[in-house]
């Protein structure tokens, strides 16, 4: 018997095998997006970056249990230290320091302090979230001033001891400080005397010019925001709250609270400035 041998051109099994190269690059061009694409969507967002303003009578360390909480929940923080000199100055201040910080940002505000992240968030594009903290959420062409003459009640008023200063232009200022006797009662009276004691001592003075300071922005009109009313709050009373809170359309939670709301209940705090940061994630 005659065994046949079949001959293959050498140029048949190139063709062969250019074939077998050319379906495998095709199917890892259609599979590596896919892929790529699954990664990205299971790489966790960024967080946003947390700037907490302090307001009048004490400074950023008001924030320490905010700050240790939102630090254990991994959010980057950064306690602003806000000069208390005057809104226009205030507001220039934090606006240095929110530029300086890449990626988004959740700002929140205590008192006073939400005058200021009104007026210094406004065209900010980083700025996705303002949390109203026992604040001011001034309109524009409003004091503090007016807005508690609509709303009397408050007794921080006549708690308040001046104190004049040198301008360094010439001229005199005025400061005001909290009576250090009236300070747990009026300032924050579900804080530890103890405690309240030592945070009368070393207060920090407002100009008094802040009251009477009208903003030029409200950034709560574009920006979404929350608020923090605190129903035993002496220094600004809780119907103020309330109106402002609605006025901004802002989520809004109740809790018996002074006014050193960020002292005395820093988990409510926090929680309230998470869930603005879960809710603006992009």
């Amino acid at each position: 018997m005659v065994k046949k041998t079949v001959l293959r051109h050498p140029r048949t099994s190139a063709v062969a095998l250019s074939a077998v190269v050319a379906v495998a690059a095709l199917t890892l061009t259609l599979t590596a997006p896919a892929g790529a694409a699954k990664a990205e969507e299971q790489k966790p967002k960024q967080k946003p970056t947390v700037v907490l303003v302090h307001g009048a009578f004490v400074d950023g360390s008001t924030w320490n249990g905010v700050i240790e909480r939102l630090q254990s929940d991994g959010y980057p923080v950064v306690a602003a230290a806000n000069p208390l000199r005057g809104l226009a100055n205030d507001a220039d201040a934090l606006r240095s320091l929110l530029d300086s910080i890449d990626g988004p940002i959740v700002l929140a505000g205590h008192s006073y302090g939400g005058s200021v992240i009104s007026e210094a968030a406004a065209s900010n594009p980083q700025v996705r979230a303002l949390v109203y903290i026992a604040a001011f959420a001034l309109e524009k062409g409003e004091s503090v001033t007016e807005l508690n003459s609509r709303f009397p009640g408050a007794d921080l008023g006549s708690a308040l001891n001046p104190v004049p200063f040198a301008l360094p232009g010439g001229g005199t200022g005025i400061d005001l400080y909290i009576k250090p006797d009236k300070f747990h009662d009026v300032f924050a009276a579900d804080v530890p005397t103890s405690l309240t004691d030592l945070a009368a001592a070393a207060q920090r003075p407002v100009a008094a010019s802040v009251f009477d300071d009208e903003p030029s922005e409200a950034a709560w009109t574009t920006i979404p925001s929350w608020d923090l009313i605190t129903t035993e709050d002496k220094a600004i009373t809780p119907e103020a709250q309330r109106f402002m809170a609605e006025r901004a359309h802002a989520h809004t939670v109740e809790v018996k609270a002074s006014h050193a709301v960020t002292a005395s209940q820093p988990g409510v705090v926090t929680r309230l400035i998470e869930q603005a940061a879960r809710s603006t994630a992009r």
